[in-house]
């Protein structure tokens, strides 16, 4: 049987080609059916790895490198799409958690909506909530993600201090850690001030680990809430806890336009 007659589907040279996925769930992950439809398709002896039926649905499949086929029918990889969500405190930013904590999936997995796998864009730690974008293009995630793109992050920060104005100005000017590293904040002020402790709102435009936390902890001062409210032109908006929702065309319009201006402003080398 010619390759051209199998049902195929390929995986992105961008994803690690080394990875073994089972069957049954590399067929879900792909957006072709729910995990237990795959397994019915492979018992059933529908679906083959290069040419091969299997029947065990935990048939080892190499990504980038085997192509998975059923029922010799070919089956085009699913649209690409971009979600927003508003991710609750206590989950993980992961697809799988050796530790068997709750990922943000679970969140994913309360819809009624068939999606294709999708993965995060960048993180948020376990602690912090808010504004979360997931995709299944894995090119357009790696420019939002890029070091060199500056995309400004805006966050509102709870804090165990009512000193907000000095924090902001010393966010701002830059921390050392006591590791030498120099962290800062594009901008940063205070939102409210409460009697005992104060709400900042602090811009970055890199992505380094936990540097909030990071920045303030060196300062003396204890993190009680973190949350995401916006990434580049993209904002949270009503979005509630623990739910998410599709991209409109307009707002992916949007940050694609400011990630191509961070380019164009980049100065030429050579």
């Amino acid at each position: 049987m010619p390759p051209s007659d199998w049902h195929s589907v390929t995986m992105s040279h961008v994803e690690r080609k080394s990875r073994r996925v089972g069957l049954a769930r590399m067929l879900s992950k792909l957006g072709y059916c729910s995990r237990s439809r795959a397994v019915e398709l492979v018992r059933a002896g529908r679906v083959a790895i290069n040419g091969e039926t299997r029947r065990d649905p935990e048939s080892p499949v190499r990504e980038g490198r085997d192509v998975v086929s059923v029922d010799r029918r070919e089956v085009h990889a699913p649209e690409k799409i971009y979600l927003m969500m508003n991710k609750p405190r206590g989950l993980v930013t992961t697809a799988s958690d050796e530790k068997g904590r709750d990922t943000v999936y679970a969140v994913l997995e309360k819809s009624h909506e068939s999606l294709p796998f999708v993965a995060p864009v960048g993180r948020l730690d376990k602690a912090s909530e808010g504004l979360l974008l997931l995709t299944n293009d894995s090119e357009w995630a790696a420019r939002i993600t890029a070091p060199e793109t500056n995309l400004e992050k805006t966050y509102h920060v709870q804090i165990a201090s009512t000193d907000g104005e000095r924090l902001a100005q010393a966010l701002e000017k830059g921390v050392a850690l006591e590791d030498g590293e120099r962290l800062r904040a594009v901008r940063s002020c205070v939102l409210r001030l409460g009697e005992k402790n104060c709400w900042l709102e602090v811009v970055l435009d890199e992505g380094r680990n936990r540097q909030i936390r990071r920045m303030l902890s060196t300062l003396g001062v204890e993190v009680l809430r973190l949350l995401r409210v916006a990434i580049g032109p993209l904002v949270l908006g009503d979005l509630t806890k623990g739910n998410w929702r599709h991209l409109t065309k307009r707002e992916k319009a949007a940050i694609d336009r400011a990630v191509e201006s961070t380019h164009l402003a980049r100065p030429a080398h050579g």
